[in-house]
């Protein structure tokens, strides 16, 4: 009697693990990623031989510059500026006045923020009415720049 007769093989199940996942996955999305890096490399490569015409050498002339960061008060005064405009001056100064009470080393910019709102006023609200949102924000800056912007112009 032999012991093969009675034996059944039991079936191998597929093992469907994460390694196993991620190995198919890396099957399909490899080489996909492969043609495509190769597709942009070719492309931005200079077959031309014409300096001017390369992307690469555009970007690298300006590698030796630093970057130019734009300082919190420019941020602040752009953002004043656009909310003045929307708006209207009352609202930027306030927020202005805001600003410095959360952020004190703002304090030094504050005048010539505000005297740079009482500027933008005039332009779009005109003298009288730009000095009618006058308030006490960084001493009298902004009436300091309505005045001078109406002095001006």
């Amino acid at each position: 009697m032999t012991h093969s007769a009675n034996y059944t093989q039991k079936p191998r199940r597929a093992h469907r693990g994460p390694a196993r996942r991620i190995g198919r996955t890396l099957a399909l999305v490899l080489p996909v990623m492969l043609v495509l890096s190769g597709t942009l490399a070719v492309t931005s490569v200079n077959w031309s031989g014409n300096a001017s015409d390369s992307m690469l050498t555009a970007s690298a002339d300006n590698l030796s510059k630093p970057a130019k960061s734009r300082a919190p008060q420019d941020v602040l005064r752009d953002r004043l500026l656009l909310e003045l405009q929307e708006k209207n001056p009352g609202v930027a100064l306030t927020h202005l006045q805001q600003e410095v009470n959360r952020h004190p080393s703002l304090a030094r910019h504050c005048a010539a923020l505000a005297r740079a709102l009482g500027r933008a006023a005039v332009r779009v609200y005109g003298p009288t009415r730009a000095q009618s949102y006058a308030r006490p924000v960084c001493d009298t800056s902004f009436a300091t720049g309505v005045a001078a912007a109406h002095q001006k112009g």
